[in-house]
């Protein structure tokens, strides 16, 4: 059954959270065979503005997934933004973040040195003290794969 492009993008925007992740795992796995998502990208940026840490972690999410389409720079023009979410107020969405990071590298390497540089100037002091160990490690992890490219 082929996949309705619109109906599941509105689907990551439900109120239920595991109809949400559903929609945003089948638009995922669209994202790495075929450029269908891509069209969305402007909506997939403003999705990074929400209040709502999961609708964020859901943008940051299929942006990644999507780099490897983006003949029109669409990433390029919002990479400071995108990377903003390196230090997201919450831990989760934070480090969700930081490990799509390599596969935006690997599609957008224009923007290696962006990406390392706010890898290497995050201030993880802003999480509590149980998750700062978490959150280094992704870094460093991001670091090293960003440096192999």
């Amino acid at each position: 059954m082929a996949l309705n492009i619109a109906e599941t993008f509105e689907l990551l925007f439900d109120k239920n959270n595991n109809i949400a992740y559903r929609a945003l795992q089948n638009l995922q796995k669209e994202s790495q065979e075929t450029d269908c998502v891509y069209p969305y990208m402007d909506r997939l940026s403003d999705m990074l503005d929400s209040d709502n840490s999961y609708i964020r972690t859901r943008g940051l999410t299929l942006l990644a997934y999507n780099a490897k389409w983006d003949k029109d720079y669409k990433i390029d023009e919002i990479i400071e933004k995108y990377l903003k979410h390196i230090t997201d107020v919450k831990p989760i969405t934070a480090r969700q973040c930081i490990k799509l990071l390599p596969l935006v590298a690997t599609y957008k390497p224009e923007l290696k040195n962006d990406i390392l540089f706010a890898l290497h100037k995050a201030d993880i002091c802003v999480y509590e003290d149980s998750m700062q160990p978490l959150v280094y490690k992704d870094i460093q992890k991001a670091l090293k794969e960003i440096q192999k490219l």
